[in-house]
């Protein structure tokens, strides 16, 4: 049994109409201010913040993206004897859950845009229901149970990353025979030294992404290819 890595990160979703961050034509280049809508500090400081956070969550629910053929070449692959996957995202948008990944082989490193989170007391609830309660008039809905300050279940700029998820990670990366990172700039620590740490105990580093990352030297490939071709045609090769 063949273990397989997928790290992804946004490039993989921008086939689904998904903005990627820092890729050329990515939300932060186009209005750098954005980034404060997902910086803890600013978001729990700073009421209009949040009120532009939740104007952004309830415009990204209209989107309703689908997966792409990459997203379904990961199922695919993770469906085929010989081989175990496991998706170590930092996408926060379900995508390969809904593209045929059981959700136990998903780890969700940011955290995920489909649930809400009270700051205060951790009570959790659904995105959907927070934006109803939006779209009702709250532009700064607060927790129905302490009346904390409720946030997207996504790790913000700022905040730790899991220790339970990163940790199983860790122990992924160490493992596998293979590493795919792909839609990725490989900046975001400690996400992004998966890929190293990968490498590092023996696996097959592979890189698919527009754009050079920080790991490409310690790639065995790097594929600059498009992800909706690329990644299907490198999966079904393995």
């Amino acid at each position: 049994m063949t273990l397989v890595a997928i790290f992804s990160g946004a490039g993989i979703s921008t086939d689904s109409g998904i903005p990627d961050y820092r890729g050329p034509n990515g939300l932060w280049r186009r209005d750098p201010d954005a980034e404060k809508l997902v910086t803890y500090s600013h978001y729990m400081t700073d009421p209009e913040i949040r009120r532009r956070s939740w104007l952004m969550r309830r415009e990204q629910a209209t989107w309703n993206p689908a997966p792409n053929a990459a997203h379904r070449a990961v199922a695919e692959l993770d469906g085929r004897d010989g081989f175990a996957v496991r998706v170590l995202t930092q996408n926060v948008d379900g995508l390969h859950q809904l593209g045929g990944m059981p959700d136990r082989k998903v780890l969700e490193l940011h955290g995920t845009a489909r649930a809400v989170v009270c700051t205060g007391c951790g009570a959790r609830s659904s995105m959907d229901e927070a934006l109803e309660r939006v779209d009702a008039g709250e532009t700064d809905p607060a927790c129905r149970a302490c009346a904390g300050i409720l946030k997207a279940a996504t790790v913000m700029f700022g905040q730790v990353l899991d220790q339970e998820v990163l940790g199983y990670a860790m122990s992924v990366a160490k493992a596998c025979e293979v590493f795919v990172a792909v839609g990725s700039t490989l900046q975001v620590q400690p996400a992004a030294s998966l890929a190293g740490m990968a490498a590092e105990h023996g696996a097959r580093l592979i890189v698919v992404n527009a754009e050079p990352t920080p790991y490409d030297p310690l790639a065995d490939d790097v594929i600059r290819e498009p992800i909706g071709t690329a990644l299907p045609k490198l999966l079904a090769g393995l």
